[in-house]
């Protein structure tokens, strides 16, 4: 991909706040976009979310990417939300399409050789960036290997090299690994969503990685921003943030709300 262009982490269905994202950085076409994965699930409308970011692809390819995330598979969306929410507002069917869609996602994205991008994180398969181009694609996410790390590795701020994550999939990995993995491939940045983090971006690995997460306020059971990157021509990175709202005011919404 080619800059400038804005970066965004997960969504899981929180469609308004997907809405405030491109009322801050502009509605497609007037700016590029880059999602990270994490459309669906968790929040109340996984259904306008991943359509809405579906039409966008279909009308503007050359300016609007989504990559897998992973709740892109039918083994987690069918626990986490989305096929409930499909059987309850249309149909199972409707949810099998979506599982076929999902498999032919790419996994990973990089802007302008310089700064590469997947939902989860690094994988200790990966020798070779042509490795993640060599992927198979319609696949559904395998148990072990590059694809699953790619998108559900996290990197980990006590360890070095690489440990089982706790998650009971994949890898963690260390600041070593980030910083001798950008050294072997010449980039200078890794951009991750996959983890809430406060600030709506957290940095790690002497700024070498950054986690972005796009939910604001996730399954109004934390109070975190939401973040993206915004990326300019000289591939300079700014963060915009969308604010949590108050405790007070949400619990007013509701009270007042439908």
């Amino acid at each position: 991909l080619e800059a400038p262009l804005k970066i965004c982490g997960d969504i899981h269905g929180q469609f308004t706040d997907l809405l405030r994202l491109f009322e801050y950085g502009g509605f497609p076409p007037e700016s590029n976009y880059l999602f990270l994965g994490d459309y669906v699930d968790r929040g109340k409308q996984s259904l306008e979310t991943v359509c809405l970011l579906m039409c966008y692809k279909i009308m503007y390819p050359e300016n609007f990417f989504i990559l897998r995330g992973n709740h892109e598979s039918a083994g987690i969306n069918r626990i986490y939300g989305f096929y409930d929410e499909c059987k309850r507002r249309y149909s199972i069917r409707l949810w099998k399409v979506f599982s076929d869609v999902f498999n032919c996602l790419p996994v990973s994205a990089i802007v302008d050789e310089k700064i590469l991008c997947m939902h989860g994180g690094l994988s200790p398969e990966m020798e070779r960036l042509q490795q993640i181009a060599d992927l198979a694609r319609p696949c559904d996410v395998p148990d072990v290997g590059l694809m699953c790390d790619l998108l559900w590795s996290d990197p980990d701020t006590s360890i070095n090299g690489w440990a089982e994550n706790d998650r009971g999939v994949s890898f963690v990995f260390g600041a070593d690994v980030v910083a001798a993995f950008l050294e072997q491939h010449d980039l200078d940045l890794l951009v991750r969503a996959h983890q809430v983090v406060e600030d709506g971006y957290e940095f790690f690995a002497g700024r070498r990685l950054v986690t972005l997460f796009s939910a604001p306020n996730y399954c109004g059971e934390f109070d975190n921003a939401g973040g993206m990157i915004s990326v300019d021509e000289n591939l300079m990175c700014s963060f915009q943030i969308l604010k949590p709202s108050s405790r007070a005011a949400r619990f007013a919404n509701r009270q007042n709300g439908p």
